[in-house]
C-alpha cells in the first residue's frame, strides 16, 4: 500500500473514530509547502492554510486567525518556518472537525532551535528576530513523548503508522447532549442573574447558548468579540438569533430579557460589567484555556464579582472524540490544561532562583511555575509561555512547599541605557522596544536620564490560593530585591485598585506614577511603584514620589480619583517644572504627561493662552477647541498648545527658556 493510500486510510479511521492528529512536515520552506500542496491534492477538505506567505486558498495570516473563531474547517496547514505564533496554533486546532488534520510546517528538524523565529519580534523586546530554543526543545519533547503525532522529514523516508482502531464515535445529531441538557433546564428556569458556562474548546458552548435562545420564552440579544465567531451559536438559535457588537450594543438603547455574551473573557472587563449591568439575565459563555488571552483567571477575576453567579462547566467534547490526539497534543505543548488549583501545596516553604537555562535542565520545574503564573492571572496566552523561555532577561523566584509550586515572581530586566538615548525618549524623540517601566520614568517623569539606572520590574507574581495571607508574596519581593543587588531599583505596574496598592506598600515599594487613561482589560488607571535597592535608585524614587506629590491634585481632579499620597499645594515652578515644561514647549512630551506643570505655569502667566487654558482650565474637548480656535485638527491644536507654552516660558525668563530650549534641540539628533 502506498504512503497515499495509508494516508487517505488512516484519515478515514480518524473520522470514524472523531479525532484529529497533528502532521509535522519539517525541511525547506519550498519543500514543505510543496508536500502540503500535495497533500491537500490527496485529501478533500477545506485546508485553510495560515501563515503569512500562503501559495492556496482559502488562507489568512496568523493575527487574522482570531476573526475566525467559532467556525470549523476539515484539515489546515500551519505555516511556521519562519516564525510560531503559539496563540493562533491553538486557536486554529479548535477550529478543526473531527477526521481533520493540522499540518505543521516547520524548519529542518535538528537546525530549528538554531532558526530566528519572526514571531519572538513580538514578544522579546528584542529589534531582530531571535532563534527559540527552549521553545523548540518543549516542543520536540512534547511530540516524542506523545507518539500519535505523524513526523515527515525533508531527506528521510516517510510512512505512514498503523494505529490501533478506537471506538466508533457518534457525531451530535442537533439535539442538546447529556450535559448540555442539564444545562438548558437550568438556565431556562434561572431566575434573574449571571451564570457562566465555560469550557475548553469543542465542548459545544454556543451550541448551548445557541439552543437556549431557540427554546427561550423571551427575547436575547448575543454579543461578541466579533461576529463571525458566533457562527456555530447562529445555527442553533436559527431565525431567532440576533447579534450586536459590544460597543454599539452599549451605546445603544436595546432592551432584552437575556443578554448572550460569547468568548466573554476576550471582551475588556469594564465593558462586560456595563453590558451585564443592563439585563435582567446574562449567559456568559467562555474558553478557560489561556490561548484567547485569558485563562482561569476570568474565573477567579471577573466572576468573583458576582457573588450569587452560577457556575456550569462543559468536560465533554461534542465536535471530536474524548482523548483527541490532537487536542492533547496542542494542550501539552501550550500547556493550557493545568490543575494546579486543585490541590494545595503543603508544608514548609522554601525558596530558590531560576534562570531560563532551567527549561533545558530542569523542565519541570519552569512548567510548574508558569502554571501557577497563567492560572492566576486574567489575561495570560502563549506569548507569556514564549517569553518565559526564550526571551532575554527573563528573572524567576518560586516558593515551593515539599510537592508543589507555593507561589512565584517574574522579573524583567529594565532599564541600562545611555545618557543620550534617555534623554531622546524624556524629550518624546525616542521609543525603543521593551523597558516598559524604565522608559515611562523617563518619558512621563521628572528625570531625563531616568532610563539610565537599571531596573527589575516584577511582571508576574502568584501565591496559590491555598497558600494566600502566609505572607509568601511579601516574602518573594524580600528575595527578589536581595537577588537583584546589582540593580537600582524594583518597579510593578498594575491597575491601581486600593487593594492591590495596599500589597505594593507592605511590600515597601513607594507610588511614583498615576496614568491618565483607564485600561481597556482591567478598567483601572495605570499605577507605577518602584522599590529602591541602591542609592541612585533611593534619589530616583524619592524625587518622583515628590513630583507625583506636587501632582496629586491636578491628576485627581483630571481622573475623578483621589491618589494615595500626600498632596503638596505648590505654585512654584522649580528646576524640574523648567525642565519639563520645555519638553513639552520645545520637544515632543505629551500634553497630560505634562499635567503639573502646565497648571502651575498657567498659574504665574497672565498671556490668554488659549489652547491651554480651554483644554486643562476649561476641559473643552479637541473638537471643540479646534472648531473655537478656527485649527485644522488634534496636530494643529497640540502644535498651538505647544507655542503656547513656549511663549509663556519665554515671557517668565527669555534667557533661561532660550537654553532650554537649545540644549532641548540638541537631544533629538541622538541616532
Amino acid at each position: 500500500m502506498s504512503d497515499n493510500t495509508a494516508l487517505y486510510a488512516l484519515t478515514e479511521q480518524m473520522a470514524r473514530e472523531g479525532i484529529r492528529r497533528l502532521l509535522i512536515i519539517s525541511g525547506e520552506s519550498i519543500w514543505c509547502q510543496t508536500q502540503a500542496l500535495a497533500l491537500r491534492d490527496t485529501l478533500p477538505g477545506d485546508w485553510l492554510w495560515v501563515g503569512t506567505d500562503t501559495p492556496s486558498t482559502p488562507a489568512c495570516t496568523p493575527q487574522a486567525l482570531q476573526t475566525l473563531l467559532g467556525r470549523e474547517f476539515r484539515h489546515a496547514v500551519f505555516d511556521a518556518s519562519q516564525g510560531f505564533d503559539a496563540a493562533a496554533f491553538a486557536a486554529l486546532s479548535g477550529t478543526l472537525r473531527a477526521g481533520s488534520w493540522l499540518v505543521l510546517l516547520t524548519p529542518p528538524w535538528q537546525h530549528w532551535k538554531t532558526h530566528p523565529d519572526v514571531d519572538s519580534v513580538r514578544w522579546s523586546d528584542c529589534v531582530q528576530p531571535i532563534p527559540t530554543p527552549h521553545f523548540v526543545e518543549h516542543i520536540k519533547r512534547v511530540v516524542t513523548r506523545d507518539g500519535q503525532a505523524l513526523h515527515w522529514q525533508q531527506h528521510q523516508p516517510f510512512s505512514c503508522p498503523h494505529f490501533p482502531e478506537r471506538t466508533h464515535w457518534q457525531a451530535a445529531n442537533g439535539e442538546p447532549q447529556p450535559e448540555q441538557a442539564v444545562i438548558l433546564q437550568h438556565l431556562l428556569a434561572m431566575p434573574p442573574g449571571v451564570a457562566t458556562v465555560t469550557a475548553a474548546r469543542g465542548r459545544g458552548k454556543s451550541a448551548l447558548a445557541g439552543q437556549l435562545i431557540s427554546r427561550l420564552k423571551g427575547t436575547a440579544i448575543v454579543t461578541a468579540p466579533a461576529k463571525a465567531a458566533t457562527d456555530v451559536l447562529a445555527q442553533f438559535a436559527a431565525e431567532r438569533y440576533r447579534f450586536m457588537a459590544p460597543d454599539a450594543l452599549l451605546a445603544s438603547n436595546e432592551t432584552a430579557d437575556w443578554l448572550i455574551v460569547d468568548e466573554a473573557a476576550a471582551i475588556p472587563a469594564p465593558l462586560l460589567h456595563q453590558l451585564v449591568s443592563r439585563f435582567p439575565r446574562t449567559l456568559l459563555t467562555t474558553t478557560v484555556q489561556g490561548y484567547e488571552g485569558t485563562g482561569r483567571g476570568f474565573l477567579l477575576k471577573f466572576c468573583a464579582r458576582f457573588p450569587a453567579l452560577r457556575r456550569y462547566e462543559l468536560q465533554q467534547p461534542v465536535r471530536w472524540a474524548q482523548g483527541c490526539p490532537l487536542e492533547k497534543i496542542v494542550s501539552d505543548a501550550l500547556v493550557l490544561d493545568d490543575e494546579t488549583f486543585t490541590h494545595a501545596p503543603l508544608g514548609e516553604i522554601r525558596f530558590c532562583a531560576f534562570e531560563a537555562n532551567a527549561w533545558h535542565n530542569n523542565p519541570t520545574l519552569p512548567l510548574a511555575v508558569y502554571q501557577l503564573l497563567s492560572g492566576a492571572h486574567y489575561r495570560t496566552s502563549p506569548l507569556d509561555l514564549r517569553r518565559m523561555m526564550d526571551a532575554p532577561g527573563q528573572h524567576f523566584l518560586q516558593a515551593s512547599a515539599a510537592d508543589a509550586v507555593a507561589g512565584a515572581v517574574w522579573l524583567v530586566d529594565e532599564g541600562g541605557l545611555s545618557a543620550e538615548l534617555s534623554q531622546s525618549v524624556w524629550a518624546g524623540y525616542r521609543r525603543p522596544r521593551g523597558n516598559l517601566v524604565a522608559q515611562s520614568l523617563a518619558a512621563h517623569g521628572g528625570d531625563p536620564l531616568a532610563a539610565t539606572l537599571i531596573g527589575r520590574r516584577v511582571s508576574r507574581i502568584a501565591v496559590h490560593p491555598a497558600r494566600q495571607r502566609e505572607g509568601i508574596g511579601q516574602q518573594l519581593i524580600v528575595q527578589a530585591q536581595a537577588y537583584s543587588s546589582q540593580c537600582d531599583y524594583l518597579s510593578v505596574s498594575f491597575g491601581y485598585t486600593a487593594e492591590l496598592w495596599r500589597f505594593w506598600q507592605r511590600c515597601g515599594f513607594v507610588l511614583v506614577r498615576m496614568g491618565n487613561h483607564r485600561e481597556a482589560s482591567s478598567g483601572c488607571y495605570t499605577a507605577m511603584a518602584l522599590l529602591p535597592v541602591s542609592k541612585a535608585g533611593q534619589h530616583l524614587t524619592e524625587r518622583e514620589h515628590l513630583r507625583l506629590r506636587r501632582d496629586a491634585e491636578v491628576l485627581a481632579q483630571w481622573n475623578g480619583e483621589t491618589l494615595p499620597v500626600v498632596p503638596l499645594k505648590e505654585t512654584t515652578l522649580n528646576d524640574d517644572d523648567w525642565n519639563e515644561l520645555a519638553g513639552f514647549a520645545f520637544a515632543h512630551r505629551p500634553l497630560l504627561t505634562s499635567l503639573g506643570c502646565l497648571n502651575r505655569l498657567l498659574s504665574h502667566s497672565h498671556l490668554p493662552l488659549p489652547a491651554l487654558r480651554g483644554r486643562l482650565h476649561e476641559k473643552s474637548s479637541d473638537a471643540n477647541l479646534c472648531e473655537r480656535l478656527k485649527l485644522s485638527g488634534r496636530k494643529a491644536l497640540l502644535l498651538a498648545q505647544r507655542a503656547e507654552a513656549a511663549q509663556a516660558l519665554l515671557q517668565l525668563d527669555e534667557e533661561r527658556g532660550q537654553q532650554l530650549h537649545n540644549r532641548i534641540m540638541q537631544w533629538q539628533f541622538f541616532h
